[in-house]
């Protein structure tokens, strides 16, 4: 029983890391308070991006950049239409998500079943990787890993300990009177979205050079409407984000765990997305959402003029 629970454990982190690369960008730019329904697609092409990258270039480093800027690039997009154009941020969103698909597919065909060039390797932490149980279930994984884990504290004191995280909530709460205060609310929602489309596109560049080295097209396979659940479920925190991607990512790995007991693959694999309706359906009270603290701007787009 104990190595089963070591085993799932140790597989639920890695599952549940591009995830939260996703939600913790999403995390920032709905604070912002800009939807982007885009992260599906941002998430594909920093996949498609960083697994070309590496492959062309043999440099893994190389490839994991490309893919944040790519996905930054994808966000400047949708920031500009949302922000700038004010146009609905749904219809927006969507628009970047078909986007990155249709690209990542066309880009994508020449890598499919090559194997990647590069291999990240697990760190092993001196003394602590020896532990037993502990070891091998929290200190051997890569550095990806890590850097995601690190990233929660760092972002959860930004966005409640520094000058800037306030900024940044209260654009998303009231852009108006952030706006009276001196506060460009163009230039944050923009800085925003752009970091959540980097962090997005960091965690396609994980599921396609680390968690599994290789290029399939739709790889992503929903993981990022995963994270628009997600986000509304750690209530906008950096912390429960974490909670949340590995309760989603422990899912899915029970997918395969419970394979061999006889249950449909079919019901398996739903189960992640049954999860997410779940959460969506709980959260779409209005005195939920009042309780929770949905940030008060989000989709609204901002006039200076109309103020």
């Amino acid at each position: 029983m104990i190595e089963f629970l070591v085993s799932v454990i140790a597989l639920t982190i890695p599952a549940g890391t591009a995830l939260l690369y996703g939600t913790l960008g999403e995390v920032y730019a709905e604070r912002s308070g800009v939807l982007n329904l885009g992260v599906e697609g941002m998430m594909i092409m920093g996949a498609v991006t960083g697994f070309a990258v590496t492959q062309t270039t043999g440099n893994l480093l190389l490839g994991i950049v490309a893919a944040a800027l790519v996905g930054g690039l994808m966000a400047l997009i949708h920031a500009f239409a949302s922000v700038t154009l004010r146009v609905n941020q749904v219809v927006s969103g969507l628009a970047l998500t078909m986007l990155g698909l249709g690209i990542s597919g066309m880009i994508g065909k020449r890598y499919i079943g090559l194997p990647l060039a590069a291999r990240i390797k697990p760190l092993d932490i001196p003394l602590l990787s020896d532990l037993p149980v502990l070891g091998p279930m929290l200190f051997r994984f890569n550095a990806l890993v890590y850097l995601s884990i690190l990233l929660v504290p760092v972002l959860w004191f930004v966005l409640y300990k520094t000058y800037w995280g306030i900024t940044l909530r209260s654009v998303g709460e009231n852009p108006a009177a952030a706006d009276a205060m001196g506060v460009n609310v163009v230039r944050v929602r923009y800085l925003a979205v752009v970091f959540g489309g980097i962090m997005a596109g960091l965690g396609g560049a994980f599921l396609s050079v680390a968690y599994a080295p290789a290029w399939i097209e739709g790889m992503t396979a929903g993981a990022g409407w995963i994270v628009i659940a997600l986000t509304i479920f750690a209530m906008w925190d950096p912390v429960r984000a974490l909670l949340g991607a590995y309760l989603f990512g422990g899912v899915r790995v029970l997918q395969f765990r419970l394979q061999p007991l006889g249950i449909s693959p079919n019901f398996l694999n739903m189960l992640p997305f049954l999860l997410t309706i779940l959460v969506l359906l709980l959260v779409s009270g209005q005195a939920f959402r009042r309780r929770v603290g949905v940030p008060a701007a989000l989709m609204q787009p901002y006039a200076r003029e109309e103020r």
